[in-house]
């Protein structure tokens, strides 16, 4: 089974060169996967923006089949639209367990017999089971701003995979250094997905500098 955007940027935030997620990438990884499934149901059909707001369709009455997606899907309104930014942010500690729970169930990461909760950064240790897997979105996300290709070409799923951990300030897939040589391409891609959804990275940025400023943002 493909996986979820939500599950294929938690892979992302993990550094293969050091075997773990570094701690300066956990504050905002909670939000990450708010907006990515947010992202995901948008691409989808499910959610409309509005300006910066969402609300959702009524493209389907029964939530998606993949837990986390519908979970985020529950939580948006039917009628009134309301903005993004409550949706990515109020929640966001509570994002990353059920997105590592789906991994462990496709096999994709093992969790150590004994977890640590004294250090958050212990509490987050993993397994990755297919290296080769992470290295290969990776080259891929990379590809699409460093790659020399048409912003314009690039498919939705691996434009957001690149975009949205930019906001973040995901240290995983790129240098500040690389950012900022590729600026131009970087500004179209962004431009790019904020007119497929309006609004959400914006959330998602101040979001993140929110949790970053008062050392929060670590999810479970």
């Amino acid at each position: 089974m493909p996986l979820t955007l939500p599950q294929r940027l938690y892979l992302l935030s993990y550094s293969l060169d050091k075997e773990r997620f570094e701690a300066v990438d956990l504050q905002g990884r909670g939000q990450l996967l708010r907006a990515a499934a947010l992202t995901e149901l948008t691409f989808d059909g499910l959610l409309a923006a509005k300006g910066s707001e969402v609300v959702r369709t009524s493209a389907a009455a029964d939530p998606p089949a993949d837990g986390f997606l519908a979970e985020v899907w529950r939580d948006i309104p039917t009628e009134k639209p309301k903005n993004w930014l409550q949706y990515v942010h109020n929640k966001a500690t509570t994002a990353e367990e059920p997105v590592r729970d789906e991994l462990v169930g496709t096999g994709a990461i093992t969790l150590p017999r004994k977890r640590w909760v004294l250090s958050p950064v212990t509490a987050h240790q993993v397994t990755i089971n297919d290296p080769q897997q992470v290295r290969a979105l990776r080259d891929t996300v990379r590809n699409a701003v460093l790659g020399g290709l048409d912003p314009a070409a690039v498919p939705a799923d691996e434009l957001a995979m690149a975009v949205l951990p930019i906001e973040c300030e995901l240290t995983t897939l790129f240098t500040w250094k690389e950012l900022r040589a590729h600026k131009d391409t970087v500004e179209a891609l962004t431009e790019r997905f904020d007119a497929l959804v309006p609004g959400l990275r914006k959330a998602l940025r101040d979001s993140f500098l929110v949790s970053r400023g008062v050392g929060g943002g670590w999810g479970r």
